[in-house]
């Protein structure tokens, strides 16, 4: 059997992601004493916008956090690089993974960003336990559909 890459090795551009990523969660613990997982910062911008019992009041370093990662991309296309990205386009398919990963987000009380950056490099041992499970997760995910269903 065949398998099919889907994507370029980019070392240093992979490198370079890792170091932004790595230096902003230093920054976002440095200085808000917070933890850099998306979930968690896109839930606490939900939640100051919606009036609700303890909802936290630090909107605005979370809307230039979660503004920073729509204008990334952007800022690269409009300096002439490109921004790969490919879409299934099983509508269904892609519905019932977001609500499958915000179940897990929740159950998990953090999301990949959060555990598998910020935890690990805290020594969190319920992020060690998330991240297991995360990888376990896709590892089942790809074996199933690529090897019992054959549909990838």
């Amino acid at each position: 059997m065949e398998m099919a890459v889907q994507s370029k090795f980019t070392p240093w551009a992979s490198l370079a992601g890792g170091v932004l990523i790595g230096l902003s969660a230093v920054m976002v613990m440095g200085l808000f004493g917070r933890i850099a997982g998306i979930s968690g910062i896109t839930g606490g911008f939900l939640g100051a916008l919606v009036p609700m019992r303890g909802a936290p009041r630090d909107r605005d370093w979370r809307v230039a956090f979660l503004l920073g990662l729509v204008a990334a991309p952007l800022l690269m296309m409009l300096s002439g690089g490109t921004v790969a990205q490919s879409v299934p386009g099983n509508l269904g398919g892609m519905l019932a993974a977001g609500l499958l990963v915000g179940l897990g987000t929740a159950l998990g009380s953090g999301c990949t960003s959060g555990h598998g950056v910020c935890g690990l490099a805290r020594l969190s041992r319920r992020s060690l336990a998330a991240v297991v499970t995360f990888m376990a997760a896709g590892f089942a995910t790809v074996f199933v559909l690529r090897h019992v269903l054959g549909t990838v």
